[in-house]
């Protein structure tokens, strides 16, 4: 988590009248103009094959950004978020979405896979997944109002959080896929994206299920302010009392951190790193931010090593990725996944799971795995 790490959501809740407005989107993934329309799902004509088989602190901190996308300046970033709500809210509060379909669910991962080799953007489909689930309070009963893995973060009051700056990006990466599969619910979408952008990374395979049930509209989103920021007075502290109000432990602290071995931080979107390094003024992708780990595209221990050596300037260390060394009970879990690759596995692969599924609405309960 940085400064606004994959955890750190600022906002006010928004109630807008819903619109009956459905618009199909055609455009190319490339296109900025395209980006805008991202979040309105067509409900026009629409194929209807059936497609067999195939649907990563700030937790993943809300720095890790996307290595295709070179950064915006704040006026082209504030305009292309205006214009994707304007575009997802039209249809999205109007189309409440239940069950996804579980033959769209598995041909849509293998489309985020190909998306993966082509576009190298892990670290950003890791970030969207956990900024959607991460705004979870336990102590708030109610669904939607309790936060979590709802799809809200499609709707322009949420996507605008500081903390999910750059997150247009993602949306605009996986608009065609959310196009294709319309079958396919947004909270869904944005989870199976994360696991599989692991998974891909060379990551453990994530016990996922599926069936997500969609906020219908902007007046669902929480405020800002429920995500991690990555410098805060106290790090141990701030860490414990976001992860404990979603219901996590130290150990699913310590474990989710690790999944900063991927990505980078943009000091122009997060205000930390530097603008470029050694491992990253080449990209791939964009080049430039600053990265935890030498290979930011790989999935290991290596984020845990490195931490605990901070030998190297061109890597980065946060005030939160620091604590997990420096507090007693963080420090028992870094130190044994830096010693352990298969024990850091293991553990993050639980604490992914159970995070993805935070303050989610299932149909069927049970959830559907594929």
């Amino acid at each position: 988590m940085t400064q606004r790490v994959s955890l750190t959501l600022n906002g006010t809740l928004l109630s807008r009248p819903k619109t009956t407005t459905t618009t199909t989107m055609s455009s190319s993934l490339r296109s900025t103009t395209a980006a805008s329309r991202l979040l309105r799902s067509s409900s026009s004509t629409r194929s209807t094959l059936s497609l067999s088989a195939s649907t990563s602190l700030s937790f993943a901190r809300s720095l890790v950004s996307s290595p295709l996308l070179s950064s915006s300046s704040l006026s082209q970033k504030r305009h292309r978020v205006s214009s994707v709500n304007r575009s997802f809210n039209s249809t999205a509060a109007t189309t409440k979405c239940s069950a996804s379909d579980p033959d769209q669910l598995k041909n849509a991962r293998e489309d985020i896979k190909e998306l993966l080799t082509t576009k190298f953007c892990h670290p950003i489909l890791v970030r969207l997944g956990w900024h959607d689930a991460g705004t979870y309070n336990k102590n708030i009963k109610e669904w939607p109002q309790r936060g979590g893995a709802n799809g809200s973060l499609r709707f322009e009051i949420e996507l605008k959080h500081a903390a999910n700056a750059g997150l247009v990006n993602a949306l605009n990466l996986i608009k065609d896929i959310k196009e294709k599969y319309s079958g396919i619910t947004y909270a869904d979408l944005f989870q199976l994206a994360s696991a599989t952008a692991i998974e891909e990374a060379g990551g453990p395979k994530i016990p996922m299920k599926y069936g997500r049930v969609d906020a219908s509209g902007p007046e669902d989103c929480p405020e800002e302010g429920r995500l991690p920021d990555a410098g805060p007075p106290s790090p141990a502290n701030h860490l414990r009392e976001v992860f404990y109000r979603m219901g996590l432990d130290d150990k699913d602290i310590v474990a989710l951190s690790g999944a900063h071995t991927l990505g980078r931080s943009r000091p122009e979107r997060s205000g930390w790193g530097k603008p470029e390094t050694k491992y990253t003024k080449e990209g791939p992708g964009a080049p430039g931010g600053q990265s935890w780990t030498p290979e930011w595209l790989k999935f290991d221990n290596s984020y845990f090593k490195e931490i605990k050596e901070k030998r190297d300037e061109d890597l980065l260390v946060l005030p939160t990725d620091a604590a997990i060394f420096e507090d007693s009970s963080f420090k028992v879990y870094a130190e044994k996944y830096a010693a352990d690759q298969d024990a850091f596995f293991k553990d993050y692969a639980v604490a992914h799971a159970k995070l993805s599924n935070l303050g989610a609405k299932f149909d069927p309960p049970e959830g559907i795995v594929i």
